[in-house]
């Protein structure tokens, strides 16, 4: 087996075994090899920029740079904004000062899991578990008092504007609107779904209503401070 690979990752992968069996195993193997694929540099032409942004959106090799220059941009700006959220949200947890019923809490961790905890484990789970708790009860607060709603209709443009997104990284690009429509209904009759798909626009109209409501000090920086303040 040694040199199958040249990485023992991913002959763990095909042999189904741990990290921990893997390093240094020497076993003979046999095997048949069905196919043989080889990733070819693709020509700079039409073609290929209709295969990755739609039928003549993009028509030269400039506009091509200029595109994935875009996308990467809209990569960041996402990691900015998360970045955004999270700052807020732990400034408001430290400065928004209210009382929880903390021994009530710890009461009630005690007895609602699948197994009864010690006291000693419910205070432990209560400590890891209450900035979260804190901020949902500002969240809450912050959405009834702005009138911060969820439609079902904006859940659904939500919904669709993702499963497009996702058709578009297997390169099922301008799906037709009646495919488009049965995938957004049958992912919205999945309960998990549904949750994590409203958490995702909850967190986009906070954003939203940071951005419109806090004052924010503009930094500058460049790709390596950025990796440093975003993944700090």
């Amino acid at each position: 087996s040694k040199g199958l690979f040249d990485d023992d990752h991913k002959l763990m992968g095909a042999l189904g075994l741990s990290h921990d069996d893997i390093h240094g195993l020497d076993i003979a193997l046999t095997f048949t090899i069905e196919e043989i694929n080889v990733t070819e540099l693709a020509e700079m032409n039409q073609e290929l920029f209709d295969k990755v942004f739609g039928k003549d959106v993009v028509k030269t090799e400039e506009e091509l740079k200029a595109k994935i220059k875009e996308e990467i941009e809209k990569q960041f700006q996402a990691q900015a904004d998360q970045q955004i959220i999270n700052d807020v949200n732990d400034y408001l947890v430290e400065n928004t000062k209210f009382e929880l019923p903390a021994e009530f809490l710890k009461k009630w961790i005690v007895v609602s899991g699948e197994k009864p905890l010690t006291p000693e484990q419910a205070a432990e789970e209560y400590e890891k578990s209450e900035k979260g708790l804190r901020f949902q009860l500002i969240q809450d607060k912050i959405f009834k008092d702005n009138n911060l709603q969820i439609t079902f209709e904006e859940l659904k443009e939500y919904t669709k504007g993702f499963v497009v997104a996702q058709m578009a990284q297997y390169g099922q690009l301008n799906p037709e609107e009646k495919q488009l429509d049965e995938i957004v209904q049958r992912v919205l009759t999945n309960e998990e779904e549904v949750k994590r798909l409203q958490d995702q626009l909850m967190g986009q109209k906070l954003l939203d209503f940071y951005k419109e409501n806090v004052s924010f000090k503009v930094k500058e920086v460049n790709y390596e401070e950025f990796v440093k303040e975003v993944y700090k």
